[in-house]
């Protein structure tokens, strides 16, 4: 048993603890969970977790991606003319970037202290990486304050990354050295690093806040103080009077209730990647505030023009909003304005048709359908050619550009499902069935543990084994999502499922 104030060692095949030292408690307290978790003090090396394949997609997959060059840069001069080892990990301890002299990477790489190897607490016991992701908060190991036998020529000091935006840690940057002790400075600058991190992610997230309170605002406005718009982690963007902008709700799920911190209820609608929360039943209140007040972004008279949203992705009845205001659509309605979002240009009545009915149909039979969306919507349909007169945002165009952009992570969070997977207008199928395989493949190639088992929710991911088997090698050894994945793969392989 491992004990505050006793020191494991090593002498001929036994353990033996000496005694008396000073154990610090950040220390004490790494021990303990390693004595629970089961921790083999006679651990040879770290576990390898990701081959080739799987370390590249976790590293293009992870968040810290971008800003590698800026970290490698900062620590590149301490870990050369030291003889220490850089380290980044993901959130389960998995190293992902290794970095350092030569020497430091030999010694490095007889321990497994390289890329694709485990450095979780409950994997290799106590050590920078796995105590400091264990505890939350920077922590320096030396020497005989391993558990493991085999780092007690090793010091090393961690800290955790967490992502702004959905405040949960992602990763941990290490400092690590074949030496019985580090600069005291060691811990600071794995901290200030860490912030660094922090501070460029929260950068960029500011400026997709920006850009959603730019795009979303006429949804806000016309629930007149009735509704808050909320990212889709939780965080409210854009509220009257702007007091609750900056605070947390729990992560929405479309068309549920979420609970305000002011205590009202709300229903989460989807806006590609933001949520309206709107409160069902209050009253619209005039907003006196300023845009900056409320958190909204201030914008031209002439921008102020009408924001149609289309959620037409999954099983669920298909709808839009104008402005804050829901629709329910009939199936060939939503058909129509996906058409449209996919034209901007515009459809003549004959492509149109086209579109919906295949060679059977004929601009007479178009007419009526648009007549009718015209009724309800006004002048957002326009004629000669068939097209928005307003500002148009769908799901489906959002999935499609998040592709693009290679955020999968964002892509699979708002794909619910396909693109009105009860159509069989041939334009809609088509694009349901490209988008599906892109989404499919860009999982397969690029998604991290995360994005995958996201994407195993789905319909299409529950039957799949190939997602299942990639889900199987991404996540970690002692994760309990393992244990789904092993029984939903047998119902498969059985033909239960």
């Amino acid at each position: 048993m491992l004990e505050a104030g006793r020191v494991p060692v090593r002498e001929k095949g036994l353990v033996v603890v000496r005694e008396p030292v000073t154990v610090r408690p950040p220390i004490a307290e790494s021990w303990r969970r390693c004595e629970n978790a089961g921790v083999d003090p006679g651990t040879a090396a770290a576990p390898l977790v990701f081959d080739r394949d799987a370390l590249a997609d976790a590293r293009a997959a992870h968040p810290l991606e971008p800003h590698l060059p800026v970290l490698q840069a900062l620590l590149r001069r301490v870990a050369d003319e030291t003889e220490h080892l850089l380290v980044i990990t993901d959130a389960a301890g998995r190293v992902l970037w290794t970095q350092g002299p030569a020497s430091a990477r030999r010694a490095a790489d007889a321990i497994g202290l390289t890329a694709g190897f485990l450095w979780s607490e409950d994997a290799v016991g106590t050590n920078g990486i796995g105590t400091a992701l264990a505890s939350g908060r920077p922590e320096a190991v030396y020497a005989a304050e391993h558990v493991a036998h085999v780092l007690h020529g090793w010091s090393c000091a961690g800290a955790p990354i967490s992502d702004p935006d959905s405040g949960r840690v992602v990763g941990c940057i290490d400092v690590s050295a074949t030496a019985r002790a580090l600069h005291p400075a060691t811990v600071a600058l794995v901290s200030a690093a860490a912030r660094l991190a922090e501070a460029r992610m929260e950068n960029d997230m500011l400026g997709r806040d920006q850009r959603l309170r730019e795009r979303l605002l006429p949804h806000l406005r016309g629930l007149r103080g009735t509704g808050v718009l909320a990212t889709a982690t939780g965080r409210i963007l854009a509220a009257p009077g702007g007091a609750l902008v900056g605070r947390r709700v729990a992560v929405p799920e479309p068309g549920g209730t979420v609970v305000l911190p002011d205590g009202r209820t709300a229903v989460a609608e989807p806006l590609g990647e933001a949520f309206l929360l709107r409160v069902p039943g209050a009253r619209g209140l005039v907003d006196a505030s300023t845009p900056a007040e409320r958190g909204l972004a201030a914008r031209p008279a002439a921008a102020a023009a009408p924001l149609l949203s289309l959620v037409l992705l999954g099983d669920g009845p298909p709808y839009a909003l104008l402005d804050g205001r829901r629709f329910e659509l009939t199936l060939r309605h939503a058909e129509i304005l996906a058409l449209l979002a996919l034209h901007p240009r515009g459809l003549s009545g004959d492509r149109l048709s086209l579109h919906l009915y295949g060679e059977d149909g004929s601009a007479a039979t178009v007419r009526p359908e648009i007549h009718r969306l015209r009724q309800r919507f006004g002048g957002v349909v326009r004629a000669r050619p068939y097209r928005f007169g307003c500002a148009v945002d769908a799901d489906f165009l959002t999935v499609r550009r998040l592709l693009d952009a290679g955020d999968v992570a964002g892509a699979v969070r708002l794909y619910g499902g396909e693109l009105l997977p009860r159509s069989d207008a041939p334009a809609v199928r088509a694009e349901r069935d490209e988008l599906s395989v892109r989404v499919r493949r860009q999982v397969l190639d690029r998604g991290c543990g995360d994005v995958l088992w996201a994407y195993a929710q789905t319909e299409a991911g529950r039957a799949d084994l190939e997602v299942l088997e990639r889900l199987r090698g991404a996540l970690p050894p002692a994760d309990p999502r393992l244990a789904a994945v092993a029984s939903r793969t047998a119902r498969l392989l059985s033909g239960e499922a």
